[in-house]
C-alpha cells in the first residue's frame, strides 16, 4: 500500500475541515457558502485521495457518513431505517461504470431495468404513518438521526394527513423531497426584498429554510410542495415486487409522484432519459439538478445492498451545474435601446449551466448595493436554462483587501450625455435619447411610429437596414435620404422608394404635440405631449421651462418634469433638434391659448374615410383647435365631418339636424384657421 506524503495528509485534512464548514452552513444555517458543484468537486477530491491512500481515512471524514448533522432547537428523531444518500455520476462514462458494476455483482450480462426520476432540488424528508395517520415527520439529518418537523410538514397541502384507501401497512414510512416551485420562489423573494429582509439564494435554500422555521405559521405561508420517491418498511416482504409499483401504490395513498418518472432498460436507455430530461429542464416548474436511476426490482436492490454511505443499486447522474463560484474582475456599464444603464460583471470565466460564462448582469445599482458586490469579490453566478447569467450572492469572507466599490458613471459610456437617476427609480438612464448610438434604432422607430410622425413604410426592417449600413445616424438624417439612396437596397423597388420619400416629406410639418411626443422623452406620452403643447404653445417655451414651471402643466409631476428638463439640458439633443430644423422640419406652434381656441367646448364627430388625411390626422387638427372628438352623434354634437361611405352617423346627424361638413369644406375650414391639411 502506497504511503501518503505529508502534502497529501495536509490536503486531506484541509478538505475535511472545508467540507465540515460547508456542511454546517448548508445544513444547519441554510446559508450555503459554495455552490453544489464546488462542494461536489471537493468531496470527489477527498474520495480519490482516501481511495488511493486508505491509511489517511479518519472516522470523522465526510466520506464516512451520510450528511451533516444539524444542531438545532428541533427535537431529534432516530430513523429506524437509515436514510442514505446517493453516489453521483458526472459523465456518461461514470454512468456506464455504475451499470457495469451492477451487472457484475448480479453476475448477468442482461440489460437491467431502471427507474429514472428527476432529482428535485429540495430537502429529503421521512413521513411516519401509523394506521394511515401521519404521526411524525423528520428531516434526513445525518441519515440516522434527523429533526422532528411534524408541525411544519402538516402545513404542506400536497402531503396527506391521512392515507387514502385501506391497502397500507399498519406502520409505514413514505420518503420524498420537499421543494419550492420556481414561481413561488420568485414571489417569496420579492416579498422578502420589499420588506427589506434577507432573500434566499435558490429554491433549495428557500425550501430548507422554510421547513426549519420555529413557527409553523411561517412555513404555512411558504409555497412548499412534496414529491414522494420511496417507501420504507421493516418487513420488505410486504412491498410490491418493483420500485415502480411501490410508487404507484404511494400515489394511490394520496401522494404526488413525479410525472417525468420513466422506466429505462439498459444503460443506453438511461442515457436517452438523461438527455430528454435535460432538454425539459428549463421548462419545468421546479428546479432539478439531475436524474436518479434506481434498479427497479426490489429483490435485486436487496441483493446488491449498500456501501458505507450509499446504496449500490442507485446513482444520481448530475446535470451541468446552474451555480458556480467565480470572481468579479471588473464591472462595466451597458446602455440599452431605451437608455437604461445596466451594470455588467466581467467574470473570471467559469463553466456553468452547460456553457462558459464570462459576463453576468447585476441589474442596477440597487441590486449591487443589496448584494454588496465589489470588484474583486468571489461570487455565486447562476445560469438556469437560457436565462442571462446573474450574480446571486457574494462570499464576503473571501473579499480581498483591494476590493473596489462599484460607482455609477456620471456620463453615458457610449455618448457622454449625463446619466440621470430619478429619485425613487431603480434604473439609471442616459439622457441623450436622440443622439446616443445605443438608442439610435429605438429613437428612430419611435419617431416614425403611427402615433408620432407616422412615416408610413418605415418599419423595423428598414430602420435596421438604414442604421446598420450607416445611412441614418439620427432622425434628422431621414430627411436627407434620396430616392436613389433607397433603390439600391435589396427588395426596395422604385415605387416603394418613391412612397417612402413622400412619407418622410409629409412628416416635415407635424403639429407641435406630435413632435414633442416623437422626441421620445421618457414618460412623455400622447396626453402629456398634448398638455405641454397646449400650455406652452412653442417648443422653445417647453425647452426653456424650469421644473417648477413644467409642474404647473396638468399630468406633469416632479418625475416627468425631471425627465423633460434632463432631455433638453443635453447639448446633443439640442443639436439633433437644430438639425431637424435645418432639414426643413417645422412643427406648427400652438401659441393660441386654451381660452382662445375657436372650437373650445365643442364636440365634433368624424365618419367615413377622408382622401387627403387619415382619421387620426383629422382628429389631431380638430383637437389643436380645442375641439373634443367623439365616437357617436348626439344633440350636443357641434358638427359631423363626413367622408366617403359615412354610414349611420351621417343618418343620425341629419335626423338630429346636426351640421354636416364634407371633406372639401373641412379642408377649407382648417385652412381658414391656419392649419394645412
Amino acid at each position: 500500500m502506497t504511503k501518503a506524503t505529508p502534502d497529501v495528509i495536509s490536503r486531506a485534512a484541509e478538505l475535511r475541515d472545508m467540507l465540515a464548514e460547508y456542511d454546517y452552513h448548508y445544513y444547519v444555517l441554510d446559508d450555503p457558502k459554495v455552490p453544489d458543484a464546488e462542494y461536489d468537486r471537493l468531496f470527489r477530491e477527498l474520495q480519490d485521495l482516501e481511495a488511493k491512500y486508505p491509511d489517511i481515512v479518519t472516522p470523522d471524514s465526510p466520506t464516512q457518513r451520510v450528511g451533516a448533522r444539524g444542531e438545532t432547537t428541533f427535537e431529534e428523531v432516530e430513523h429506524r431505517i437509515p436514510m442514505l444518500s446517493l453516489d453521483n455520476a458526472f459523465s456518461e462514462e461514470e454512468l456506464r461504470d455504475f451499470d457495469r458494476r451492477v451487472r457484475d455483482r448480479l453476475k448477468t450480462s442482461d440489460d437491467i431495468e431502471y427507474v429514472g426520476e428527476p432529482k428535485l432540488d429540495g430537502l429529503a424528508v421521512s413521513l411516519h404513518f401509523e394506521s394511515g395517520i401521519l404521526t411524525r415527520a423528520a428531516t434526513r439529518g445525518d441519515g440516522y438521526t434527523g429533526e422532528d418537523i411534524t408541525a411544519n410538514i402538516r402545513t404542506i397541502s400536497s402531503i396527506p394527513l391521512k392515507l387514502r384507501g385501506n391497502s397500507f401497512p399498519d406502520v409505514v414510512e413514505v420518503r420524498g423531497e420537499v421543494y419550492m416551485p420556481r414561481k413561488g420562489f420568485e414571489t417569496l423573494n420579492k416579498r422578502l426584498a420589499d420588506r427589506g429582509e434577507k432573500t434566499f439564494v435558490n429554491p433549495r435554500n428557500a425550501a430548507a429554510g422554510s421547513l426549519r422555521q420555529k413557527k409553523s405559521s411561517v412555513t404555512a405561508r411558504r409555497p412548499l410542495e412534496m414529491c414522494a420517491y420511496s417507501v420504507a418498511l421493516e418487513d420488505e416482504s410486504r412491498l410490491p415486487a418493483t420500485h415502480w409499483e411501490a410508487l404507484q401504490q404511494v400515489k394511490k395513498w394520496g401522494f404526488r409522484i413525479n410525472p417525468e418518472m420513466c422506466k429505462a432498460t439498459g444503460v443506453e436507455a438511461c442515457l436517452d432519459a438523461y438527455n430528454d430530461l435535460m432538454e425539459k429542464r428549463a421548462g419545468l416548474p421546479y428546479e432539478i439538478d439531475g436524474i436518479v436511476f434506481k434498479v427497479n426490482s426490489l429483490a435485486l436492490q436487496q441483493k446488491l445492498g449498500f456501501v458505507s454511505r450509499a446504496p449500490r443499486w442507485a446513482i444520481a447522474q448530475k446535470f451541468p451545474a446552474q451555480e458556480e463560484l467565480t470572481v468579479i474582475e471588473d464591472v462595466e456599464f451597458q446602455v440599452g435601446r431605451t437608455g437604461a444603464i445596466t451594470p455588467v460583471a466581467r467574470l473570471k470565466p467559469v463553466f456553468v449551466g452547460g456553457v462558459t460564462v464570462s459576463n453576468a448582469t447585476l441589474h442596477n445599482m440597487d441590486e449591487i448595493r443589496r448584494l454588496d458586490a465589489r470588484i474583486g469579490d468571489t461570487v455565486f453566478v447562476r445560469r438556469a436554462g437560457d436565462v442571462i447569467p446573474q450574480v446571486v450572492k457574494v462570499v464576503t469572507e473571501q473579499r480581498p483587501d483591494n476590493a473596489r466599490i462599484v460607482e455609477l458613471p456620471e456620463v453615458c459610456p457610449v455618448c457622454q450625455s449625463d446619466v440621470v437617476q430619478i429619485e425613487g427609480e431603480a434604473v439609471a438612464r442616459c439622457s441623450g435619447g436622440l443622439f446616443c448610438p445605443a438608442q439610435r434604432k429605438e429613437a428612430i422607430r419611435h419617431y416614425a411610429s403611427r402615433k408620432a410622425l407616422d412615416i408610413e413604410g418605415l418599419g423595423d426592417k428598414w430602420i435596421d437596414i438604414l442604421v446598420d449600413r450607416g445611412m441614418v445616424h439620427t432622425v434628422a438624417d431621414l430627411y436627407k435620404l434620396k430616392k436613389s439612396d433607397l433603390t439600391g437596397l435589396e427588395r426596395m423597388g422604385e415605387k416603394s422608394a418613391s412612397n417612402l420619400i413622400k412619407a418622410i416629406d409629409r412628416a416635415r410639418h407635424p403639429v407641435l404635440w406630435k413632435f414633442v411626443y416623437a422626441l421620445g422623452i421618457r414618460e412623455v406620452g400622447e396626453t402629456t405631449a398634448k398638455a405641454l403643447a397646449s400650455h406652452f404653445g412653442t417648443l422653445e417655451a417647453i425647452s426653456e421651462a424650469d421644473e417648477e414651471a413644467l409642474q404647473s402643466v396638468p399630468d406633469v409631476g416632479p418625475t416627468v418634469a425631471g425627465h423633460i428638463r434632463s432631455f433638453f439640458d443635453q447639448s446633443h439633443n439640442q443639436e439633433i433638434i437644430q438639425a431637424l430644423r435645418d432639414a426643413g422640419v417645422q412643427w406648427q406652434s400652438e401659441e393660441i391659448t386654451a381660452s382662445e381656441k375657436p372650437l373650445k367646448g365643442e364636440t365634433w364627430v368624424l365618419t367615413g374615410s377622408l382622401s387627403g388625411m387619415t382619421r387620426d390626422e383629422a382628429k389631431d387638427r380638430l383637437e389643436s383647435l380645442g375641439a373634443k372628438v367623439a365616437g357617436s352623434v348626439s344633440r350636443k354634437t357641434a358638427c359631423v365631418v363626413a367622408g366617403e361611405e359615412p354610414g349611420s352617423k351621417l343618418t343620425k346627424a341629419e335626423s338630429l339636424e346636426v351640421p354636416v361638413m364634407d371633406e372639401e369644406a373641412f379642408v377649407d375650414f382648417l385652412a381658414s384657421h391656419g392649419i394645412e391639411s
